[in-house]
């Protein structure tokens, strides 16, 4: 008989070093600050942004009000990787986790997981500013909230990939954009989509769209599971 790609013990040794990746980025957050200093405020200034450039028509303004808060996301993301990313090729972390002896998997899920719980507290940050700026108020909280989870799962999904994979070259400011942006484009359009749904008081519709989503967030974490390590090893 086969083995499974996956035995019981590879998965808890996977999950020991991806909380192990999850905490050292944690606290590289804290020090740093990075998502507080940077990337929020680009963030608030995309939303207010638009909301100069709409503000004439208030009703455009609120039924666009889904498409503009994942935009942001989207934006803040790029912005997030980058600079995650940058940084630690420049002070040769990803070198020292590949010498690490660290589960490549494990390694996957830990990234993922802090660049989630950093765009999870930004989706929050977000969701009040657009209730403030823009006077949208959604109807279908369970709706809203699971869209943020399985829709963040994809972006740091797909951001952990393509983060590593342009880490170590010269034109990584501009590749990441490039090869992320097509990627994720279903990403964006079914959490607008679910969004809009919860906020015209039609969530029904919208849970549709969060199947999607979910699709896409398990299929992106499989692929990471099984091919982060060839990726970490050319980064």
């Amino acid at each position: 008989m086969t083995e499974p790609l996956v035995t019981p013990s590879r998965s808890g040794t996977m999950l020991r070093d991806a909380a192990l990746v999850l905490g050292k980025d944690l606290r590289l957050e804290l020090r740093s600050r990075v998502i507080i200093n940077q990337v929020l405020p680009f963030a608030v200034l995309v939303l207010v942004l638009f909301a100069f450039a709409l503000d004439p028509d208030r009703r455009i303004l609120t039924q666009a009000t889904p498409g503009l808060f994942w935009l942001a996301v989207l934006f803040s993301t790029l912005l997030a990787l980058q600079r995650s990313f940058g940084v630690e090729a420049a002070d040769g972390v990803t070198d020292a986790l590949r010498l690490s002896g660290l589960d490549p998997a494990g390694i996957f899920l830990g990234k993922a997981a802090g660049i989630a719980v950093h765009l999870l507290a930004l989706e929050v940050v977000l969701g009040l500013g657009v209730t403030l700026f823009y006077g949208a108020t959604p109807h279908g909280p369970v709706l809203l909230v699971a869209t943020c989870v399985a829709a963040t799962a994809g972006l740091a999904a797909v951001g952990t990939l393509y983060g590593v994979l342009s880490a170590g070259m010269r034109v990584r400011d501009t590749l990441l954009p490039l090869l992320m942006l097509p990627v994720v484009a279903p990403v964006l359009i079914a959490a607008t989509q679910a969004f809009a749904a919860a906020y015209d008081k039609t969530s029904g519709e919208g849970w549709r769209w969060f199947g999607l989503l979910a699709v896409f967030g398990l299929l992106y974490l499989a692929i990471g599971i099984f091919a982060f390590e060839p990726l970490l090893e050319e980064s």
